[in-house]
C-alpha cells in the first residue's frame, strides 16, 4: 500500500496549517452554511453595490420572502429556476431564496442570444426565471418554446432604495438606453415578488448534501452544451476547501477587520459563484459587486472606495487594470490574495501585477465540473510559478494516457481529478457522463498536463479543439454549426489563434458556394446567433479545407 506522501507528494508543498483533507461535517447543505452565517453576521455588510451597503440581515430577509414567493407559485423542491443577471445584489438574494426552497439554480449568461437561451432553458426544464430587464427582449424571443411559466423581472437599481434606485434605473433605461423594448405578459417585478412573498411563508424542505443545488452549463470536453450537476455537498466542500487554502494568507488580517472581496467576475460563472460569493458569505465578508468589469475606469473608481483583501480575476482583467493610467489611484496595500483562474495567467502580466501591487497572482485551476477549484498555488507564494500548483485539500489528481492508464511522472497525460467537489454527472446525459468519469471516480478534464516529482501540475495543451477566450470555453462545433446554416457556405471550420487581449480568439475559415457571401454577411449572422465572446475575430476564405484521407478537417493546418 502506498504511503500518503507517495500517493500525494503535493502535501509537502502545503503551507503550515493547511489540512490534507477537507472536513465538511458542520454543514449538511448550502442552506445550513448560509443560515449559520446570516445569523452570525446579521449586522455586517454582506454586499456593496454602486455605493450602497446591504447587510446580511437585508439579504437574508429578502431571500426568505423571495423563496416564499416561488413556493406560492406552486414550485416545489427540485424545480429548476434560471438566473440571468449581471452582478447585482439580486443575485445572492435569488440564490439564497432558491436554496432554501429546495430549488435548483440554473446559472445563465445574460449576454446569450435567444438561440442559446432557448437551448439552456429547454435542456434544464426551468419553470421560472429571474432576469434583468436589459435582456428581457431575448427571453421574449424564445420563451414560448420553453417550459418557463413564471418570469421575475429585475432592474439594476432594485435594491438601492427608492431615490437612488429610481435614479439608477432612469439612467439605465433613458440615458444609456440599455433596455430594449419587450413584451412579457404576466412578468412580475422583483420588488413586487418580495412584497408578495412577505405575505406568505417559506417552508424549508429537508435538504441533504445529495440534493442538486446548481446546474452549471458547460461544453465539458466535447462541445455539446451540458449542465454539470453540482450537489449541495460539492459546493459546500469547495467553499471550505477554498477557505482552508486561502487561510495562510488571511491570517495576518486584524481580528476586527472584515474580509472584503472584489467580485469583478460574473456570478453566473462558477469561479465567481463559489470563490467570490459563496466563500465570502461563508467567511462573513463583504462582496463588492462590479456590474461591468470591461469599464476599467469605473472598476478602478469603485476600488478607491474599499480596503480589500481578496481579488479573483482572469489574466485579461489583471492586465487591463495594471496598464490603466488610473491604477495608482487605488490603495492596493491590503490585498492578500490575487487569485488567477479561468484561463492561463501570462507571465508578463503576473510580473507587472507583482511590481505594482506587491501581491503575486496565485494561479489556480478548475472547471465547472469541479465546482470549480481543484488545484492552486499556495497563497503564501511570493512569486509567479507558471504552474497551476497542487491539488487542494481532499483532492487527488493524476495524468492519464488514452487508455486510462496513469503516465509516469514528467510525462504528459490527460489531467483527471477526484474529490468531494467533483460533480455528480451531466444533467440527463448518462452517455456524456460515462465519457468523462473513470471507474475509480476520477473526472477526465480534457486538459493535457504534466505532474512533476513534487506533485505540482502544469497545463501543456488541450485534448479537444476547445478555444479559451478570456476564460470562457468556445467550441468550434457550435460556431461551425451556426455558420453552416448560411446558404452561401459550402463548409467551414474554426480554430483558436493567439490574442494579446483575450489569450485566444476565434478564427473562422470558410469555403464559399456563392460569390454573394461576404465577411459582413457572416459577421451579421454570427452576431444574431452567438454571444460576443464566441464571435470570430478573423474570417478567412479558402478554396478548400485541409482534410485527412477519410475526410476529417485538419484543424492544425488552419492555425497558420
Amino acid at each position: 500500500m502506498l504511503s500518503e506522501s507517495s500517493a500525494r507528494p503535493w502535501l509537502s508543498k502545503y503551507p503550515d496549517g493547511v489540512p490534507a483533507d477537507v472536513d465538511t461535517s458542520a454543514y449538511e447543505s448550502l442552506v445550513d452554511l448560509l443560515d449559520s452565517n446570516f445569523a452570525k453576521y446579521s449586522d455586517r455588510t454582506c454586499v456593496s453595490f454602486l455605493g450602497k451597503a446591504l447587510t446580511y440581515q437585508t439579504i437574508d430577509q429578502a431571500a426568505v420572502s423571495l423563496g416564499a414567493y416561488f413556493q406560492g407559485l406552486g414550485l416545489v423542491k427540485g424545480d429548476r429556476v434560471a438566473l440571468m443577471m449581471p452582478n447585482t445584489p439580486q443575485y445572492p438574494v435569488a440564490v439564497a431564496a432558491l436554496m432554501r426552497a429546495g430549488m435548483v439554480v440554473v446559472n445563465v449568461n445574460p449576454l446569450y442570444t435567444a438561440r442559446e437561451l432557448e437551448f439552456q432553458l429547454k435542456d434544464s426544464g426551468a419553470k421560472a426565471i429571474v432576469i434583468i430587464e436589459n435582456f428581457a427582449a431575448t427571453l421574449e424571443a424564445c420563451i414560448a418554446n420553453t417550459a418557463v411559466k413564471h418570469v421575475v423581472l429585475t432592474s439594476m437599481g432594485d435594491m438601492l432604495g427608492a431615490l437612488k434606485g429610481g435614479l439608477v434605473n432612469y439612467v439605465v433605461r433613458n440615458v444609456k438606453k440599455m433596455v430594449p423594448e419587450f413584451d412579457l405578459p404576466g412578468a412580475v417585478r422583483f420588488n413586487d415578488a418580495i412584497a408578495r412573498g412577505k405575505r406568505g411563508k417559506l417552508t424549508v424542505p429537508d435538504i441533504t448534501g445529495e440534493d442538486v443545488a446548481v446546474l452549471q452549463y458547460t461544453g465539458g470536453t466535447t462541445g455539446v452544451s451540458k449542465g454539470a450537476v453540482l450537489l449541495h455537498r460539492n459546493l459546500v466542500a469547495n467553499v471550505i476547501q477554498s477557505e482552508q487554502w486561502n487561510a495562510p494568507a488571511m491570517r495576518g488580517l486584524p481580528p476586527d477587520e472584515q474580509l472584503c472581496a472584489i467580485c469583478a467576475l460574473p456570478l453566473y460563472h462558477i469561479f465567481a459563484f463559489t470563490v467570490n460569493m459563496m466563500l465570502t458569505m461563508h467567511m462573513g465578508g463583504t462582496t463588492v459587486l462590479i456590474p461591468n468589469p470591461r469599464d476599467l475606469p469605473a472598476v478602478l473608481k469603485e476600488l478607491t472606495k474599499h480596503r480589500f483583501h481578496l481579488f479573483p480575476a482572469v489574466s485579461t482583467l489583471f492586465n487591463g487594470l495594471a496598464n490603466h493610467p488610473d491604477f495608482n489611484t487605488v490603495d492596493w496595500s491590503h490585498l492578500r490574495v490575487s487569485l488567477g483562474g479561468g484561463t492561463a495567467v501570462q507571465s508578463g502580466v503576473a510580473k507587472l501585477w507583482l511590481e505594482k501591487t506587491g501581491c503575486p497572482i496565485c494561479e489556480g485551476y478548475g472547471l465547472s465540473e469541479t465546482s470549480p477549484s481543484a488545484c492552486c498555488n499556495p497563497t503564501t507564494s511570493r512569486q509567479f510559478t507558471g504552474t497551476i500548483g497542487v491539488p487542494i485539500p481532499g483532492t487527488y489528481m493524476k495524468c492519464l494516457d488514452d487508455d486510462g492508464n496513469e503516465v509516469p511522472i514528467g510525462q504528459p497525460g490527460e489531467i483527471a481529478i477526484k474529490g468531494p467537489q467533483v460533480m455528480a454527472g451531466y444533467w440527463q446525459r448518462p452517455d456524456e457522463t460515462a465519457k468523462v468519469m473513470t471507474a475509480d471516480g476520477y473526472f477526465k478534464s480534457g486538459d493535457i498536463g504534466i505532474q512533476d516529482e513534487n506533485g505540482e501540475f502544469k497545463i501543456v495543451d488541450r485534448k479537444k479543439d476547445m478555444i479559451l477566450v478570456s476564460g470562457f470555453n468556445v467550441y468550434p462545433n457550435e460556431i461551425e454549426d451556426v455558420v453552416s446554416q448560411l446558404p452561401g457556405v459550402l463548409e467551414c471550420a474554426c480554430v483558436g489563434e493567439p490574442d494579446d487581449k483575450t489569450g485566444e480568439a476565434v478564427k473562422l475559415v470558410v469555403v464559399k458556394k456563392s460569390s454573394n457571401l461576404t465577411e459582413e454577411v457572416i459577421r451579421d449572422h454570427c452576431r444574431a446567433n452567438l454571444t460576443a465572446y464566441k464571435l470570430p475575430k478573423t474570417i478567412e476564405f479558402r478554396p478548400e479545407l485541409p482534410k485527412t484521407p477519410v475526410g476529417k478537417v485538419l484543424r492544425r493546418e488552419l492555425r497558420g
